[in-house]
């Protein structure tokens, strides 16, 4: 178990490194100009789809079926039904990607209204994303596969396979930028391109197992209408997620020009603690409290839940904090060269501190949201996302004209603030969740760590720092007071403490498959 997440662990960090890379390249060469726009709305079309039907509810419902289908039956009836699988698919994706190819125009006049008015970003746009729409049926089927190699407990394949959407990215960038119009369109062969060699990859995993999978002709068979079946709820949950995505590509596509890039760039950097602490936190969490509930443990599920709340504000504040205070310099040393100004870094600032200070609730979300599946609710988390979504909707149109690309970072803050509100609320009513004697002397304190943590920045920044683009030595300085006076502060104030950095270690490994 150990060897497997270690060698997932260290692809999703070459994984991460190398987008962070693939993010500087293209911020030095497009910025966010024109191109930038047009490739970024371009990228999440594709990704929209792979999100809704290429992972989460589909590996929710296909890994355990196929898991079932391997321990019970063997590997040829996996195989047979990995087959079966990869023949709905691939009917599925094939249509999917075929009608957007010839009504692309169309599907881009309703996700990007604001580029109509623009004909030749509007026209790059369609063409970017008719380049980088066929990504969506390889990068499906790649997760398939890479379900059915989980199940087998093979893991180095799937967790390598991302490595190589940032390497062709990066690759045909810097390759064939001179031999293209613009150096979108090598950006958008090279993201195509990865899908295939991605698919590839596991291709050849899943022959080194001894299968080899074969598309046969489609049916929907009965175990295919129990996958779907299973499905279903996941589907309407991604569903939501994504509308709240198209949500913003239009607002940005409306606020100008640049806008849709800048918000690319804060999100960029607001995913990483996020997708770090949120995720990780939420997945160990579902399954120790299913477990608690099952045995009748309640004061134990409770326990869980509120050393969960404490850990995450013990982590998301400081990243909320030194994001949101010292959200330039951050821009400065990671984006600012090339085509991306010192200026564009202030407005991608603007809105990273926007995103940031939804860190904790963000993160939250991800916390509670067990409390409910746990006992076998899915609709509550369900219905109060839906509302969150009109009410990110309603926010964006408020805030887009005074705030511009701030708008809709703020709008994504306060929706995602209200959806936590919204759990606690009914968690409490239920008698399922309050604070007790340790949250409610610890939160406080973590609180109190932050505001020193702040305030440490801020003179750092006033008084110390010269005036300029921030150095390297200089971030790095301002980190370090960021650490020494959070962590100092609230070890002082007995706000955390060893152990409990123990326990967020020992989830960590257990999210890790394997």
């Amino acid at each position: 178990m150990m060897r497997a997440a270690f060698t997932v662990g260290m692809w999703t960090m070459a994984s991460r490194v190398l987008g962070f890379a693939r993010d500087i390249l293209i911020a030095a060469i497009l910025g966010t100009g024109p191109v930038a726009d047009a490739f970024f709305v371009a990228l999440r079309l594709p990704n929209l789809f792979r999100r809704l039907f290429g992972e989460g509810a589909f590996n929710a419902a296909f890994v355990p079926s196929i898991s079932t289908i391997l321990h019970r039956d063997g590997k040829e009836a996996a195989a047979a039904f990995a087959e079966e699988t990869t023949a709905v698919m691939v009917f599925w994706l094939g249509g999917i990607t075929v009608l957007g190819e010839v009504f692309m125009p169309w599907v881009l006049y309703a996700l990007a209204p604001g580029f109509a008015s623009n004909h030749g970003k509007f026209t790059l746009a369609v063409a970017l994303t008719r380049i980088m729409f066929p990504y969506l049926f390889f990068i499906c089927l790649t997760a398939l596969f890479s379900g059915v190699l989980n199940a087998m407990n093979r893991f180095a394949a799937a967790a390598a396979a991302p490595v190589l959407f940032n390497v062709f990215s990066i690759a045909f960038m810097l390759g064939l930028s001179r031999y293209t119009p613009n150096p979108g369109y090598a950006l958008a062969w090279g993201v195509t391109l990865s899908g295939v060699a991605q698919l590839g990859l596991l291709l050849f995993a899943l022959r080194r197992t001894g299968i080899r999978i074969t598309v046969p002709r489609p049916r929907l068979t009965p175990r295919m209408r129990a996958l779907f079946r299973r499905m279903a709820p996941g589907l309407v949950g991604a569903g939501v997620t994504q509308i709240n995505v198209s949500i913003d590509i239009i607002i940005g596509t409306l606020l100008p020009a640049g806008s849709v890039s800048i918000l690319y760039y804060a999100d960029r950097v607001n995913q990483l603690p996020l997708g770090v602490i949120g995720t990780a936190a939420g997945t160990a969490l579902l399954p120790a409290i299913t477990r608690h509930i099952a045995l009748g443990e309640d004061h134990a599920a409770l326990a869980t839940l509120n050393r969960a709340v404490e850990a995450v504000l013990m982590l998301t504040l400081p990243a909320a904090i030194g994001l949101s205070v010292a959200g330039l310099p951050v821009m400065d040393v990671l984006f600012v060269r090339g085509a991306f100004s010192t200026h564009t870094a202030e407005l991608a600032a603007h809105s990273l501190a926007a995103f940031a200070l939804g860190l904790p609730v963000f993160a939250l979300v991800k916390v509670f949201t067990p409390g409910f599946f746990a006992r076998g609710d899915t609709m509550t988390p369900l219905k109060i996302g839906v509302v969150a979504v009109a009410l990110n909707l309603c926010l964006n149109l408020i805030f887009m004209h005074p705030l511009k690309a701030v708008g809709p970072a703020l709008a994504t803050t306060l929706s995602s603030a209200f959806n936590a509100a919204l759990l606690v609320i009914l968690l409490r009513k239920r008698g399922h969740f309050f604070l007790d004697a340790e949250a409610r002397r610890r939160i406080p304190r973590i609180f109190l760590a932050g505001g020193i943590m702040a305030t440490a920045l801020l003179g750092a920044e006033r008084f110390i720092l010269p005036p300029g683009k921030t150095t390297i030595p200089e971030f790095l300085f301002l980190t370090l007071v960021g650490a020494i006076t959070y962590f100092g502060g609230g070890i002082a104030l007995r706000a955390f403490n060893l152990a409990q950095f123990s326990r967020l270690m020992r989830w960590r490994r257990k999210t890790s498959p394997g």
